[in-house]
C-alpha cells in the first residue's frame, strides 16, 4: 500500500516539473515561482506520506501477523503480537484474543494480572477488562465473582448508550447472551425509547430460552410500521410449534393493555388467518373497521381471502357485513353480488345439491339486479344466474338466453364476453351439441391466444375430443397444455394425458377408454344416475383391466355427489385393498378419512385413515394435510 501511495505522489511531482517546463516556454515568471514552491512542498509531502504509509503498513502487518498466528494455533506468538497492538489501540477482539492466547499458552495468571492492572489504569475500556475477568472467574468455577465482574462491566457502561451497545456486543461474542440481554435492556432504559434494540432483543430472548419475552418483544415491535415484515417473519417461527399458544395469549394480553393500538389487532387477525380461523379473524376485522371507519375495505379483503380458501360461510358473512353497514359505499355493489356467490359455492359443494336452494340463489341474483341495475359491477351476476339454470335446473335454453343478454350488455369488455362464450360452450355440451361447443371454444382460443383464458378454452376443446373418443387428438392438445403458464391448467392437462396414455394401446379398439370417456361426459352433463349404471356395467366388464381402479374412483366420487357415503366408502376400500400400489392408492385412503371426518363424524375411523396415509404413503401429496387433520382430531395444540 505504501509503495502505491509513494508512486502516486512521485507522479504528482513529475507533473509539476512538466508544468514548470511549459511555464518556461511562455516566460511566465509568477507561474514558475508558484510551481517551484509546489514542487518543494510536494517533496516534503512525499516524505511525510511515505512515513505515514509505512507506519500504516507496519500496523496492518502486525494485526495480520497476530491473526495468522492465532488462527494457526501458535498462541504464544499470537499473544506477543497482540500485546504490541494493544499498546496503541484497544479493541474487544484484540483484547479477548490476547487473553485467550495467554490461557492457551498456560499463562492464565499473567492474563489475570494484566486485566487487573488495565482495569485500574484504562478507564475507557474498563468494561472489557471486567467482562474478561468475569470469564476467567467462570472458568475457575467462581460463579459469584463472575456475576460480580459482569455486573461491574454493566455498571461501568451505564453512562452512555453507545458504551452499553458495545458491552452488549462483547457479552454476546463471549457467549454470555443473558448478560447481553441485560445490557440492551439497560440501554433501552437509558435511551428512554421503549422499542429501542427490538430486533436484537427478539433474537437474544429466543436464544436464551425466554420465549414469552421474545413473543412480547416481537408484538411490541409491531408498533413500528417499518418493522412489519420483520415482525411477521419472527412470529411465523412460532406457528405450528409447542410455543404457539403463547402467541395468541400474548396478543390478547397486549390488546387488553393497549386497546387503541391497532397494530396488535392486525397481528391477531394475521394469526387467525394463518391458522385458517377465518370466523375469528372476521370478528376482529369488524371491530377494527368500526373503530377506524375503514368503510369495510379490510373486511372485504378478508372475505375474498376466505372465498379463495373455500371458507364460504365466513366469506358470505364478510360481504353481508359490508352490504348492511355501508349500503351507500363504493364496495356495496360488489359485496352484494359476492354475498350470493359465496352462498352459491356453499350450495354447490353440499351434496346432493339442493335444487330448492338453487332457485333461491337465482331469486337473490334477480333481486340484486332489480335493485342495482345491470352494469359492469353486476354483469357477473348474469353469468352466475345462467350457469345455475343450465347446470342445476336443466333449463339450458334459459341459460343460453341469459348469456346472450350478458354478452350484449358487456360487449365492451372482451374478457367478459369470452368467459360468457366458454359458458355457452359448456351449455351446448350439456345439450348434446358438441359442434356448437367446439366453435365457441375455438373462438375464445383465437381471441385469447397465449392468454390464460385461451389456454382454458384449449383445455375445454381437448376434453371435448376426449369425451367424443378422439383420444389421439385430445392427447396432442393436452401435451401442448402441459407447459401452459397456469399451474392448474397444466396439472389438469397432465392428469388427463396420463389417464389416456396409461389406458390405451391395451386392445386394438381402445374400447374401455372410450366407454370411460363417455361416462365422464354423462357426469359433466350432471346425469349421475345414468353414469352410475354405466360404471356398474364397466366394472363387471373390465374388473381385470388396468382401468379398473379408475372406474372405482370415478364411481366413488359420483356416489359422493349423490350423498351416498356408504357406497362411496365401499369403492374406495376396494381400491386400497386391491390396488394399494397404483396411483390412486393414497387418494382413496385420504378421501376415506375426509368422509369419516366431515360426513360421518367418526373421529376414530378418520384418524386411522389419516395415519395410514402417513405410514403407507410417506411421499404422498396428502401427507401434510393428513398429519394436520390427524393432530387436530387427536386434540393436539399443534395443528
Amino acid at each position: 500500500m505504501w509503495i502505491l501511495s509513494t508512486l502516486c505522489i512521485l507522479r504528482s511531482g513529475q507533473l509539476i516539473y512538466t508544468h514548470i517546463h511549459t511555464a518556461n516556454g511562455y516566460n511566465n515568471v509568477s507561474l514558475k515561482n508558484l510551481l517551484y514552491k509546489m514542487l518543494i512542498r510536494s517533496k516534503v509531502f512525499v516524505g511525510l506520506m511515505w512515513l505515514l504509509s509505512a507506519g500504516l503498513a507496519l500496523g496492518q502487518g502486525g494485526a495480520t501477523l497476530a491473526e495468522e498466528y492465532y488462527k494457526a494455533g501458535e498462541f504464544e506468538k499470537a499473544a506477543n503480537e497482540y500485546a504490541k497492538l494493544l499498546k496503541t489501540d484497544v479493541t474487544w477482539i484484540r483484547l479477548s484474543r490476547y487473553v485467550n492466547s495467554l490461557q492457551k499458552s498456560n499463562k492464565t495468571d499473567e492474563a489475570a494480572k494484566y486485566l487487573r492492572k488495565q482495569e485500574r489504569s484504562d478507564e475507557p475500556n474498563r468494561p472489557y477488562y471486567q467482562l474478561l475477568m468475569g470469564q476467567l472467574a467462570t472458568q475457575q468455577g467462581d460463579t459469584v465473582l463472575a456475576s460480580n465482574q459482569f455486573n461491574a462491566a454493566l455498571q461501568s457502561s451505564k453512562s452512555a448508550t453507545n458504551k452499553l451497545e458495545k458491552i452488549a456486543s462483547a457479552f454476546n461474542e463471549a457467549g454470555e447472551a443473558r448478560w447481553a440481554v441485560r445490557a440492551l435492556e439497560t440501554a433501552r432504559e437509558v435511551s428512554k425509547e421503549p422499542t429501542a434494540y427490538s430486533e436484537d432483543l427478539m433474537g437474544l430472548y429466543r436464544a436464551t430460552g425466554q420465549t414469552e419475552k421474545a413473543i412480547n418483544e416481537i408484538i411490541t415491535t409491531s408498533k413500528q410500521p417499518d418493522k412489519k415484515e420483520t415482525v411477521l417473519a419472527a412470529l411465523q417461527g412460532f406457528i405450528n410449534t409447542k410455543d404457539e399458544p403463547l402467541v395468541e395469549k400474548a396478543l390478547y394480553a397486549k390488546i387488553q393493555q393497549e386497546p387503541n393500538e391497532l397494530a396488535y389487532n392486525e397481528l391477531l387477525i394475521w394469526y387467525f388467518v394463518q391458522k385458517q380461523k377465518f370466523g375469528r379473524a372476521l370478528l376482529q376485522e369488524k371491530a377494527t373497521d368500526k373503530r377506524v371507519k375503514l368503510n369495510g375495505s379490510r373486511v372485504y379483503d378478508l372475505g375474498m381471502l376466505a372465498m379463495n380458501n373455500k371458507e364460504y360461510k365466513t366469506a358470505a358473512e364478510s360481504f353481508e357485513y359490508i352490504t348492511t353497514t355501508y349500503p351507500q359505499g363504493q364496495l356495496y355493489p360488489f359485496a352484494r353480488r359476492l354475498v350470493i356467490q359465496a352462498r352459491e359455492e356453499q350450495v354447490k359443494n353440499t351434496y346432493p345439491v339442493d335444487k330448492v336452494e338453487i332457485r333461491k340463489l337465482i331469486g337473490d341474483y334477480q333481486k340484486m339486479l332489480q335493485e342495482i341495475g345491470t352494469n359492469v359491477k353486476t354483469l357477473e351476476a348474469l353469468r352466475s344466474t345462467a350457469n345455475l339454470y343450465g347446470n342445476y335446473l336443466d333449463s339450458k335454453d334459459t341459460a343460453l338466453t341469459v348469456l346472450d343478454l350478458a354478452i350484449e350488455l358487456g360487449k365492451t369488455d372482451k374478457n367478459f364476453v369470452d368467459r360468457c362464450k366458454l359458458d355457452k360452450g359448456d351449455i351446448y355440451l350439456l345439450k348434446g351439441e358438441p359442434w356448437e361447443s367446439t366453435l365457441l371454444y375455438s373462438q375464445v382460443e383465437k381471441s385469447q391466444k397465449e392468454e390464460l383464458l385461451g389456454y382454458e378454452a384449449k383445455l375445454k376443446n381437448a376434453k371435448l375430443h376426449y369425451y367424443r373418443g378422439n383420444l389421439v387428438v385430445a392427447k396432442d392438445i393436452l401435451d401442448v397444455l402441459k407447459i401452459a403458464t397456469s399451474r392448474e391448467i397444466a396439472n389438469d392437462a397432465e392428469q388427463l394425458s396420463l389417464l389416456i396414455v396409461d389406458n390405451t394401446g391395451m386392445d386394438s379398439t381402445e374400447a374401455a377408454m372410450r366407454e370411460y370417456a363417455a361416462i365422464d361426459l354423462l357426469l359433466f352433463q350432471n346425469k349421475t344416475d345414468e353414469a352410475i349404471e354405466a360404471l356398474k356395467g364397466m366394472w363387471t366388464k373390465y374388473a381385470e383391466h388396468p382401468l379398473a381402479d379408475e372406474i372405482l374412483w370415478l364411481r366413488a366420487n359420483t356416489y359422493l355427489k349423490q350423498g351416498k357415503n356408504a357406497e362411496a366408502l365401499e369403492d374406495l376400500k376396494k381400491i386400497t385393498a386391491s390396488y394399494p400400489k397404483d396411483i390412486l392408492g393414497d387418494d382413496a385412503l385420504f378421501t376415506q378419512g375426509k368422509i369419516y371426518e366431515d360426513r360421518l363424524k367418526d373421529k376414530a375411523a378418520a384418524m386411522d385413515a389419516y395415519q395410514k396415509v402417513l405410514t403407507q404413503y410417506p411421499g404422498s401429496i396428502y401427507g401434510a394435510e393428513s398429519r394436520k387433520r390427524f393432530r387436530a382430531l387427536r386434540g393436539d395444540t399443534v395443528n
